[in-house]
């Protein structure tokens, strides 16, 4: 899904909302590097022979005079056609087939439909070669670029990249093949966030658009072709029918709770995708791969698995959904404090649904707080990254003297985000809303989940033994419970009983 080692959007994103000016990308230096890039290492030997001149990589070689005996016996091809390349190659994804021909094709400068073998060669070795996570983003924005003109992009074409992206991260999600209903609302608002109502962007603009909202949702993409450009040369060669599905291959899709994706009305799986591909990579922290079982016959498989894939996903936990516990700010506090991992708090208001990204545990102060990895983010009617930056956090329910609610923004005078003490209203850029629902999710390991829990087994316990407390005779003289007896008619008590 990306790699840790990107660099993360910038604060003040919220002007680049409208498509009406030129989004401010990420900096990279020229030595930058990423996970995406770093996986592909062991390919060709290291990274520094890499970086000097694509070598010559045999699995790409293997590979490439398979299709071309498929190419010649099936269509009396001299090369490799589209029609092998889709068949025998992304059997499962026809539209990216047609799209990383399509580019193949036209960078090679092919004079005939099919494309020459050397070209096939050289171009797809400058694929897998490919190190740099704005080289990666390019590549494959230009793949689904305009047919007329491969330096604009169209709102379909974004849509179709990232519909691959999310095809490929929900058919390898670790429990099994999984769809959501909301996909097409969620690829909508991303393409609307990015175009604007426009007809077209450059091929720049977009990326620099997608480097600075979500930039990790096109390494999935590229690390399943990697993964069959090194691979699919086994299958081809022992004559195995594969569906290309890459099997066991992980994309780190974030894993919500067994039984929770279902109940959110606010985190269905698409969203999950797209925070996931959105919020710093803090919020999904990777864990250990599983381990492999050296006695099995996929061991080259496995290993180069564990070189290609940086991340295994983490579970994402329900904390809170004012639905099932009640909307106000005590039960916010109740199920959200003493959870000592970063979260989401996810807002809606009408068609409005935002989401404040905490990367520390939730305390009460009149000071703002949040480290570099706060952010807040509109998931809908259009998805942006509004801000990203740290000291943005301000939650205050009970300190005099200062504004009480939940809020959000570095400028402490004009915060974007604003939830009155009541937790009734929110303001967003201004704009009043009513506020229906709240949904919070734990984005820690399993042992912050059950810190929380065991202070409020904790918390119980302290309160029962404060209930079964035994007063004193002077203690209930001054106890407002006896003034309620009094006023319900029962001035007469038992001392001794107290």
């Amino acid at each position: 899904m990306g790699s840790h080692h990107s660099h993360e959007v910038k604060s003040g994103g919220e002007g680049n909302a409208s498509g009406g000016s030129t989004p401010r990308g990420s900096q990279r230096g020229a030595g930058s590097r990423s996970g995406s890039g770093g996986d592909l290492q062991g390919l060709s030997g290291s990274a520094e022979k890499q970086e000097k001149a694509p070598l010559s990589m045999v699995p790409v070689e293997k590979l490439g005079k398979l299709l071309a005996q498929r190419s010649q016996k099936e269509d009396g091809v001299n090369g490799v056609t589209e029609k092998s390349f889709t068949k025998y190659l992304f059997p499962m994804y026809p539209e990216l087939a047609r799209q990383f021909y399509k580019y193949i094709h036209r960078v090679g400068k092919c004079k005939n439909k099919h494309i020459p073998l050397s070209t096939f060669r050289t171009q797809c070795e400058k694929i897998l070669s490919m190190l740099d996570d704005a080289a990666i983003i390019d590549t494959y924005v230009r793949m689904f670029s305009m047919e007329t003109d491969e330096n604009n992009v169209t709102p379909d074409g974004l849509r179709s990249l990232l519909y691959t992206s999310y095809k490929l991260s929900m058919d390898h999600y670790p429990e099994g093949p999984q769809t959501c209903l909301m996909i097409n609302k969620t690829l909508s608002a991303v393409v609307n966030g990015c175009f604007n109502k426009k007809d077209s962007h450059s091929v720049g603009f977009v990326v620099r658009w997608l480097e600075e909202h979500c930039h990790r949702l096109v390494f999935p993409v590229h690390r399943y072709c990697v993964h069959l450009l090194a691979t699919r040369h086994r299958d081809m060669s022992a004559c195995v029918e594969s569906d290309g599905a890459g099997a066991g291959l992980e994309l780190a899709t974030p894993v919500l709770e067994r039984g929770a994706r279902r109940g959110s009305a606010l985190l269905p799986l698409s969203a999950a995708w797209l925070l996931a591909g959105t919020a710093p990579p803090l919020y999904s922290r990777p864990v250990q791969p599983p381990p492999q079982n050296p006695h099995g016959g996929g061991l080259a498989s496995a290993a180069w698995l564990a070189r290609l894939v940086c991340a295994v996903p983490v579970h994402w936990a329900p904390l809170y959904d004012s639905r099932d516990h009640g909307l106000g700010a005590n039960r916010f506090l109740h199920h959200t404090l003493a959870y000592r991992g970063p979260t989401l708090v996810m807002l809606q208001a009408e068609e409005l649904v935002v989401v404040v990204c905490s990367p520390q545990e939730w305390r009460e102060t009149h000071q703002y707080w949040g480290g570099p990895d706060s952010a807040l983010i509109q998931l809908l009617p259009t998805f942006h990254v509004v801000e990203h930056a740290a000291k943005m956090l301000y939650l205050n329910t009970s300190i005099r003297g200062y504004p009480k609610g939940l809020r959000a923004g570095s400028d402490p005078r004009k915060p974007l985000l604003s939830i009155g003490e009541d937790f009734d209203s929110l303001s967003f850029k201004g704009v009043p809303y009513p506020l229906q629902a709240i949904e919070v999710w734990g984005c820690g390991d399993q042992a912050s989940r059950e810190t929380q829990l065991e202070i409020k087994k904790w918390q119980v316990r302290e309160a029962e033994r404060q209930r079964q407390v035994k007063l004193s005779a002077a203690d209930w003289i001054e106890h407002p419970d006896r003034y309620l007896l009094e006023l319900a008619g029962r001035p007469q008590y038992n001392n001794s009983a107290s």
